[in-house]
């Protein structure tokens, strides 16, 4: 899985209002990109840092630009468009590149389920072997030292995904959170404890009760540190849930 479009490389001026990011182009020219990211983009928007856009010629569109990477650290950069995600999950789901979840005929999005009105975001059914599995896929950009941390700020919405999960269990399928580890200095994932206790226990009750936890990381950067232009998942990442 690629960009279907050209990067563009530019300096981030700020970002505010949460979907809008003022950024400056090499030219010098200054303009507003969507930011395609509801979180707190916690430790992704440094000052003056390199970032990356995409730009769509639709004249439907009200901003032009769409911003897709940014450069956390020296070498190290993150996607921090949070759509990427599940076409990243199931483009390696489909591809068999997640071991964990290979030999299934049918994969569907967005399909309804659970008591609490959700739709859940890979479907997974006509294994030969095993139950149909129910995969929620999270994104992880939130880093420190190596960890990657779920979420980057508190999730009600995340815990109502882990009790439709823990349901699906009970009910005899596989229930799966597939963490899309968008950050290449990440090296584990774990719940963000200092950020959303509430969720990292919730979240060990659910692997308690049988809901499988995965982490896979995007090959966002090349050997230099530099855009690949590639968003595929391409290694496990281990997951810790020690407190």
């Amino acid at each position: 899985m690629k960009f279907s479009d050209p990067l563009i490389q530019g300096n981030l001026l700020r970002r505010y209002k949460r979907f809008l990011a003022d950024v400056r182009l090499p030219d010098g020219t200054e303009i507003t990109a969507h930011c395609p990211n509801t979180g707190s983009m916690l430790g992704c928007q440094p000052e003056d840092a390199r970032v990356w856009l995409t730009h769509s010629d639709n004249p439907k569109r009200k901003l032009q630009y769409t911003w897709e990477l940014v450069e956390v650290a020296p070498g190290q950069l993150a996607c921090i468009n949070t759509a990427r995600a599940n076409a990243q999950a199931r483009a390696a789901v489909e591809a068999g590149g997640v071991a964990e979840l290979a030999g299934y005929a049918s994969c569907r999005s967005e399909v309804k389920y659970g008591a609490e009105n959700s739709r859940i975001d890979l479907l997974l059914s006509g294994h030969a072997d095993r139950a149909d599995a129910w995969v929620e896929v999270k994104n992880v950009t939130l880093a420190e030292g190596g960890k990657g941390y779920f979420p980057d700020a508190v999730t009600t919405r995340g815990q109502k995904h882990l009790r439709e999960l823990m349901v699906q269990v009970e009910q005899g399928d596989r229930a799966v959170l597939l963490f899309v580890v968008n950050h290449t200095g990440v090296e584990t994932v774990q719940p963000a404890d200092h950020i959303d206790p509430a969720y990292g226990a919730l979240l060990r009750e659910a692997i308690e009760a049988g809901v499988e936890v995965l982490a896979y990381r995007a090959a966002l950067a090349d050997e230099r540190g530099e855009p690949s232009g590639s968003l595929a998942l391409v290694e496990a990442v281990p997951v810790s849930v020690e407190p």
